[in-house]
């Protein structure tokens, strides 16, 4: 779903010549007559590949005589169960699978929609960030960046205004609220996945416009239009959870995060008014709103700011912000101070921060809640007390 340029198509059929999943699935005479003796054996047994299917028609739940390829145990199971080691198991399905791709790659491809999409990008981009962050994947890290770049060049005016759509090398439609906010999402998750400045630089900018285009003055909440759009009867606010996330959620939660990031209380003011407007259909049906709920959880708290001092390529640095990606300690964000700079880029975005220095040369967290910082800590056990872990 990558397009050459770094940045998310929008969907992928699930036909291809009028029947369902026909691109995906395989038959058990298909593999033996693809795949060597050997290699047919090995992955009918790694896939659960069976000789009537295991793909079952929708409509009538009857076998389609074909297979979806899956994995019912981890690759180490699999191998201790075939008695044999994991490279071995490794390396065999990996010769199946090359001969298995490019005889698919002669089939009839489903339709994709090759329009690239702001909003679904910023989605993409938080989750790819979040995975790289928490698994250590440089991959996914590589992926979020590419992307951002992406919609940061191809989707924005001269101005810096956001588009929403892109394809064929033309981009339109001017950006509504789900483009900003899902776009800052991902942006601030990047920042934390890659402590790159321009990241979160930019996540600022954006949620700047945002503010200026799209925020109710009146009565608190953003439109999901902006006030220099399209002349509509009415400009509605969505805050109820679909397939997507609610804009206004995702803004919610993004105001908050910022103001930590930041230390910035016209944020934190913003947050609240935003939660306001929209505190009695919440109420009256909370289930329908979970996102909400998710920045609600976020404001109640506690929630911190961990400001990590020491230079970043740095053992105990990176070590201490492993442990900080490692756990599951939704409601904080993380910020990383460069020790070796006088005066980092990261002080200018985030000032509370200029005075932060490392204990004994050592990387050093400070752990703070709303700005009010506890004594730093050097010691990664110690850290994670302060977060009530």
């Amino acid at each position: 779903m990558r397009s050459p340029e770094g940045g998310f198509y929008s969907a992928e059929d699930a036909d291809s010549e009028g029947v369902e999943g026909k691109f995906y699935v395989w038959t058990e005479e298909e593999l033996r007559r693809i795949l060597s003796p050997e290699e047919a054996d090995l992955i009918i047994k790694v896939f659960n590949v069976q000789k009537g299917g295991n793909f079952k028609e929708e409509a009538t739940g009857r076998n389609t005589g074909s297979n979806i390829l899956y994995l019912g145990k981890t690759l180490r199971e699999i191998a201790e169960s075939l008695h044999i080691s994991l490279p071995e198991l490794e390396q065999g399905m990996e010769s199946a699978r090359a001969k298995l791709f490019e005889k698919r790659e002669r089939r009839i491809h489903p339709h994709k929609d090759d329009k690239v999409l702001a909003d679904w990008n910023g989605l993409m981009i938080a989750a790819l960030a979040q995975g790289a962050r928490v698994l250590g994947s440089a991959t996914y890290a590589g992926a979020a960046s590419a992307a951002a770049e992406f919609v940061l060049k191809r989707l924005r005016t001269p101005e810096g205004r956001l588009l929403h759509r892109y394809r064929d090398g033309e981009a339109g439609i001017p950006a509504h609220l789900d483009d900003y906010a899902f776009l800052i999402w991902g942006l601030t998750q990047l920042y934390e996945a890659t402590f790159q400045i321009p990241y979160l630089k930019t996540a600022l900018e954006l949620n700047e416009d945002m503010l200026k285009h799209f925020w109710d003055d009146r009565d608190g909440g953003f439109f999901f239009t902006p006030d220099d759009g399209e002349h509509l009867l009415i400009r509605k606010k969505a805050i109820y959870d679909g397939a997507l996330p609610s804009g206004n959620a995702v803004a919610l939660l993004n105001l908050l995060r910022l103001a930590r990031f930041t230390g910035r209380p016209d944020l934190d003011k913003k947050a609240a008014q935003t939660g306001a407007a929209f505190s009695k259909p919440i109420e009256d049906f909370p289930s329908g709103y979970t996102q909400f709920l998710t920045a609600l959880d976020f404001a109640i708290g506690p929630s911190y700011e961990v400001v990590v001092v020491g230079p970043p390529s740095a053992p105990d640095t990176e070590e201490m912000l492993k442990v900080l990606s490692t756990r599951f300690i939704p409601n904080k964000v993380v910020l990383l101070r460069p020790s070796e700079e006088p005066s980092p880029d990261i002080t200018r975005l985030a000032p509370f921060t200029a005075h932060h220095r490392p204990v004994d040369g050592k990387a050093t967290a400070y752990v703070c809640v709303q700005n009010a910082c506890k004594m730093p800590t050097a010691d990664v056990t110690e850290m994670l007390a302060l977060l009530q872990q």
